[in-house]
């Protein structure tokens, strides 16, 4: 993974525009001026993807024509490559409406001495924009739809792959599922690269948190899962924040040490997804955030917002069960109160 994107130097890039309503596919013959402006562009949005947690390690299966043009990469024959992998991609977008038009940008470039292709998928989005006009009688300006503006730098990439030319068989994509004949399908990875991995960290935490949820619920009353919520966010911060991530088996054991019926019913859900003895690295501190706090709001109208490294401080926050049932929030040792 990339530290910065400083580390990216372009080597050379190409636009083809595939746009299933012009008929026909609109490849370039000239590769693109890599100014430092759009050099910047570039690096940006490989950056954004090489980082993102969404990101997935992929194999080439060994029919995917894209795997021979990258086995048999030639920097001179760049044009003609990038040319062949865009009609593969075009021919698929043609023949399913649902894909949406983009631009095809191409980049070849180094990270030190380690060469790469990025094959980012800059899919339409729409905008408007002044158009001044002038006649006779004075100044007309007018606002104007343009259909073709492409993301911006900041902005996520719905499909793109990363294509390791030292090790061609290796390819890392983020990508969207789309309506394939009536189906929800990945035809980015499936169709076009044809290749299959691993998930991603933010898919693999999503499993993982969602079969734990579901076990809890189904063992706890309403009123004991906010606190067994809120112990199993704890460990989970408490991990991400101490080692970068965490190993399945082993966050399961701290969080249903004392549930093995539990334990043994979240193993079976996750052995589906072969995450049992998974590891979850997540890079991105967006992906994580929400474990850092805890958002509570009580049946009276009540919100607390806690921060989970307080959660198990009882010198500053203690949750109290009463004889009745009912639940109090204890908050303690408090400076001053800040209306916002």
């Amino acid at each position: 993974m990339l530290g910065t994107k400083d580390e990216i130097r372009i080597e050379q890039a190409i636009v083809h525009i595939l746009d299933s309503s012009l008929g026909m596919p609109v490849l370039s013959d000239v590769a693109l001026d890599c100014g430092s402006d759009f050099s910047d562009f570039l690096k940006g949005h490989i950056f954004k993807v090489d980082s993102s947690d969404e990101i997935r390690s992929c194999t080439f299966q060994e029919e995917s024509s894209v795997f021979h043009l990258a086995e048999e990469w030639n920097p001179e024959k760049f044009i003609e490559i990038t040319q062949k992998i865009a009609g593969e991609l075009y021919t698929i977008m043609n023949q399913n409406i649902d894909i949406p038009a983009a631009d095809l940008l191409a980049v070849e470039y180094r990270v030190e001495k380690h060469r790469y292709l990025a094959l980012l998928k800059m899919n339409y989005k729409t905008s408007y924009n002044h158009m001044p006009n002038s006649d006779p009688w004075g100044n007309n300006n007018d606002i104007i739809m343009q259909k073709a503006i492409l993301p911006g730098e900041t902005q996520k990439l719905s499909e793109a792959a990363l294509i390791d030319l030292e090790a061609p068989q290796y390819v890392r994509l983020v990508e969207k599922k789309y309506d394939v004949n009536g189906v929800k399908t990945n035809y980015f990875s499936r169709l076009f690269l044809k290749c299959s991995g691993s998930l991603s960290s933010k898919t693999k935490l999503a499993i993982v948190n969602k079969a734990v949820e579901e076990v809890q619920k189904k063992y706890f009353n309403e009123s004991e899962q906010f606190e067994v919520r809120m112990e199993t966010k704890s460990i989970l911060n408490e991990e991400f924040t101490q080692q970068g991530g965490f190993e399945v088996p082993v966050v399961i054991d701290k969080i249903f040490k004392e549930h093995p019926e539990m334990k043994e019913e979240v193993q079976e859900k996750l052995e589906k997804y072969n995450l049992k003895e998974a590891t979850v690295e997540p890079q991105n501190p967006n992906t994580t955030r929400k474990f850092t706090k805890q958002h509570l709001m009580t049946d009276t109208g009540i919100e607390l917002k806690i921060p989970m490294e307080e959660y198990n401080n009882k010198d500053r926050i203690e949750f109290i069960t009463n004889p009745d049932g009912t639940i109090s929030v204890l908050i303690k040792n408090i400076g001053s109160i800040e209306s916002r």
